[in-house]
């Protein structure tokens, strides 16, 4: 007889979400938006899933490149739900440590950010501008 606590599918789910850079996002407060993103996890899309067994595989993170002028866009969200369908469906919770090196090491690359792109409440900012709320 196995014996064990059954868990609930709640608390077998992850929640990919950071409720407090939804509600700055609503409010569309600079401000809030750098706390939240200094004190919270991103949900990132990714190309290809990285491997669970491996921690420090966090997968291949998706990018935008416009076909005619080449600007690289990099999309964030504030939760899972908010990602459109249209992008490739696996997708990473990274914490503001991640996001800063990423941020760091393809800054010259990525020419903006956008945030919540598909809604809520989108908003827009450069990589520049996300290391300094994040470092402030």
């Amino acid at each position: 007889m196995a014996s064990g606590k059954k868990r609930s599918k709640k608390s077998e789910s992850l929640e990919f979400r950071n409720t407090q850079l939804t509600d700055a996002l609503q409010t569309q407060d600079m401000a809030a938006v750098a706390f939240a993103l200094r004190h919270g996890p991103t949900v990132v899309p990714l190309m290809t899933v990285g491997d669970r067994d491996n921690p420090l595989d966090v997968g291949e993170v998706w990018t935008y490149r416009d076909p005619t002028s080449g600007d690289v866009a990099l999309l964030l969200f504030s939760d899972a739900a908010h990602k459109p369908e249209s992008l490739p469906a696996g997708v990473a919770l990274q914490s503001p440590q991640w996001l800063r090196a990423f941020l760091a090491a393809h800054e010259e690359e990525i020419t903006t950010v956008f945030l919540d792109i598909a809604g809520p409440h989108p908003m827009q900012a450069t990589p520049t501008d996300l290391l300094a709320a994040l470092d402030a």
